[in-house]
């Protein structure tokens, strides 16, 4: 079979194509013929070496992706062959609070990854899909969807006559958008672009904000909610927003740290207006697979339909890796698998 791999040097400049044997499950074990996959920033940092600098051994990246079930190991019970399924991100994470241990088990680093024409999981890290998603869009859900989801439901608690503030619109961005939503809230979505901040709004979004043309944007949230604040505030800047998404935030609120993209160091954090507006700061590191198989729920009772920016072919899968890096993205990027004829597997040839 054919894989991604980052071998000996980091970098998407370095990552090649190689042969790999086609895995067999053992005990527990079920193997999957990978369909579609889905791209994270988080991919992007495993290429490059900054989640792991020591690479001990060549390592397929990518975390999110779905596939079908095509052969079972001894002693399972959870899927049959032909099920459509997607291994959660952290496969130990099966429910409640996480441990420790649990980030030793993460797909695409430290555990191979999914840019792979087959993978073996354990069952338990698995999780059916729902049958109204296509391939790319059921494989955006593992981390982008869940994360979203765990922050908006999950943690936030979000309810009805709620105001959110989402930052930009990106993969869990638009997951949040559409969570928020369905439970009734006030969305506020911040964005460099205009056209963006318009697409948003046809989701559902409320109110846009350019923070490039109105770089204040905290005082255009206390100006949309009447100067009480956002009750709820998705942070996926980091560095360069978490003061402003604090100023931003009514007394009491909550912000959910999800990601860095302006950096994972802040420097000048302004404690006082954190401690008088009393800010609940709660990070998010996607979730489990209870919280996984509750979203997929929601998703199938409510027809929501996950948003994608662009699909590759999985040949095309380097210029798919440029495509996320140049971070314009609205919704999600995907790489589609070749689906062989189903007469091949009648044939002998492995599916």
């Amino acid at each position: 079979m054919k894989v991604y791999e980052i071998q000996s040097q980091f970098g998407l400049d370095h990552l090649k194509t190689a042969e790999r044997p086609i895995p067999n499950p053992g005990p527990g074990e079920v193997r999957i013929k990978m369909r579609a996959v889905s791209l994270n920033a988080r991919d992007l940092g495993v290429i490059d070496g900054f989640y792991n600098p020591i690479l001990s051994s060549p390592l397929i990246p990518v975390s999110d992706g779905v596939g079908e079930v095509v052969a079972l190991g001894e002693h399972t019970s959870r899927f049959k062959i032909g099920d459509r399924v997607s291994g959660i991100f952290t496969q130990s994470w099966i429910t409640g609070e996480p441990s420790q241990e649990n980030w030793v088990s993460s797909l695409g680093s430290p555990l191979d990854g999914l840019l792979a024409e087959y993978v073996v999981l354990p069952e338990k890290g698995l999780v059916r899909v729902p049958d109204l998603l296509t391939d790319e869009e059921a494989a955006t859900l593992p981390c982008a969807g869940v994360t979203a989801w765990h922050a908006i439901v999950e943690e936030g608690k979000v309810k009805a006559g709620e105001t959110v503030v989402i930052q930009g619109t990106g993969g869990v961005s638009l997951f949040a958008l559409q969570f928020a939503k369905l439970h009734g809230a006030q969305v506020i979505i911040t964005s460099s672009s205009d056209e963006k901040l318009q697409r948003a709004k046809g989701l559902g979004a409320d109110f846009g904000v350019n923070y490039l043309t109105t770089p204040e944007w905290d005082k255009a949230v206390l100006e949309l909610t009447g100067g009480r604040g956002a009750d709820h505030i998705v942070d996926l800047g980091g560095s360069s927003t978490l003061n402003k998404s604090i100023g931003a935030l009514r007394v009491g609120g909550r912000i959910s740290l999800i990601g860095g993209l302006s950096g994972f160091q802040v420097e000048g954090f302004e404690l006082i207006p954190a401690i008088l507006r009393k800010a609940r700061l709660q990070a998010i590191n996607v979730g489990s697979r209870d919280m996984f198989e509750t979203m997929n729920r929601a998703i199938e009772q409510n027809g929501l339909r996950p948003i994608i920016d662009a699909v590759f072919p999985f040949e095309h899968s380097i210029e798919a890796l440029q495509y996320l890096a140049k971070g314009s993205t609205f919704g999600k990027i995907c790489i589609k698998f070749k689906i062989r004829n189903p007469l091949l597997f009648l044939q002998g040839v492995p599916m």
